[in-house]
């Protein structure tokens, strides 16, 4: 992440340094990525955790896989020079809510479980 950072308001070898913003806004909408994807996934009743035993869940919850692909999705976004509006923020809520609602209702369609079986605890 901090390679991003540094690459998108540095010049480089990349041509990253078109980017107008600067290293406290990319940090900001990330965080408001992160604070708001988590509230979206909570208010959609995603549980805080996956069920236990944790090692063996491949359930979503609201702390696991949903700002992850919030920060994947905005981060690709940067990288693209794409900010939107008021330095990304914008940007940074709107993928918030799109990655609370995709864990909620797409993400076993695009992910399928795998099939357990009945030795798992073996």
């Amino acid at each position: 992440m901090f390679g991003l950072v540094y690459n998108a308001v540095n010049p480089g070898v990349y041509g990253f340094a078109n980017i107008t913003i600067g290293y406290f806004d990319i940090v900001l909408a990330y965080i408001v990525a992160i604070v708001i994807s988590v509230l979206v996934a909570l208010i959609l009743r995603v549980p805080l955790l996956p069920s236990k035993p944790y090692r063996y869940s491949f359930d979503v919850s609201a702390v696991y896989p949903t700002p992850i692909i919030a920060v994947g999705i905005l981060s690709l976004f940067l990288v693209l020079n794409y900010t939107f509006a008021y330095n990304g923020l914008l940007l940074a809520m709107i993928i918030g809510i799109f990655s609370g609602v995709f864990v909620k209702y797409f993400f076993y369609f695009v992910f399928p479980s795998p099939d357990m079986g009945e030795d798992v605890n073996e």
